[in-house]
């Protein structure tokens, strides 16, 4: 069964920055793809991120373009999200999901496509 925890949540100030480890079990990095989701009370999920080992692919959404950044610890079986210069609109619960990766397709930020999902941490920017 794939288990995916999140952490590193907490509140920081306009420009800040955090680092959220999620950590897999019952799966290899090397097969699946990993994506960060967040979503801000009375809004939808909506993808943020995502990364698949097996090919490099890497996809941002365009407003956390060169401020986000995703990485993978094949060896720690961690996938990270740096996220730098915080704004206030980033405040969400941010929650990373898995699936199979499909050989030939890039990781995407459709929500639908992501069968395990974590419990979330709280991400607050707030002065």
């Amino acid at each position: 069964q794939a288990q995916l925890v999140e952490s590193g949540g907490g509140l920081v100030q306009p420009g800040g920055s955090l680092k959220l480890p999620c950590a897999v079990s019952g799966f290899t990095l090397d097969y699946y793809v990993i994506g960060w989701f967040r979503q801000a009370p009375g809004k939808g999920r909506e993808g943020v991120s995502c990364i698949k080992n097996s090919d490099g692919s890497i996809d941002y959404k365009n407003s956390v373009k060169g401020r986000f950044t995703i990485s993978a610890d094949t060896a720690k079986n961690t996938v990270y999200l740096q996220m730098n210069n915080l704004k206030p609109e980033d405040t969400a619960v941010y929650s990373c999901a898995t699936h199979v990766g499909i050989s030939g397709e890039q990781c995407g930020l459709g929500p639908y496509d992501y069968d395990y999902w974590g419990q979330g941490t709280q991400v607050t920017v707030s002065s």
